[in-house]
């Protein structure tokens, strides 16, 4: 499993939030996901929305980031640097959502109005990419 984080905003560019994934580097789909801050909170909250079964069982790749030390098990969790490829999936998908959702590039007005509607979006965009994947 891929963890990662990528930032966005809602209603304008000072509320600042983070999109937080967990990724099946195998079968290619997005296991759970979190938006809010960039603290140790949000990285529970990632992990609880998690299926039981990777929770129990999952070898978790990230990178340095602190938060997640708190919160992974550390007998699973392995933080990598960008170049040796253990996040390339994760950070692809990133890339793709930031194409498909203009409310996710970096530099766009299409900014969502609420919170409400931005997790609504973001959770639409993951049904409907998870559904798009082969069997």
């Amino acid at each position: 499993m891929q963890c990662d984080e990528l930032w966005s905003f809602v209603d304008n560019k000072g509320n600042k939030q983070w999109v937080w994934l967990a990724f099946d580097a195998h079968t290619r789909e997005i296991l759970g996901a979190h938006v809010g801050d960039r603290s140790q909170e949000s990285t529970q909250a990632l992990w609880d929305s998690l299926p039981g079964v990777y929770r129990q069982c999952a070898v978790i790749y990230t990178d340095a980031w602190e938060a997640y030390q708190g919160v992974l098990p550390s007998k699973r969790h392995r933080v990598v640097t960008k170049d040796n490829g253990k996040t390339s999936y994760i950070e692809r998908f990133n890339c793709t959502l930031r194409q498909r959702v203009s409310r996710f590039v970096r530099c766009s007005l299409g900014f969502s109005n609420s919170l409400r509607n931005h997790i609504g979006l973001l959770w639409n965009f993951i049904h409907h990419y998870n559904k798009s994947l082969p069997v």
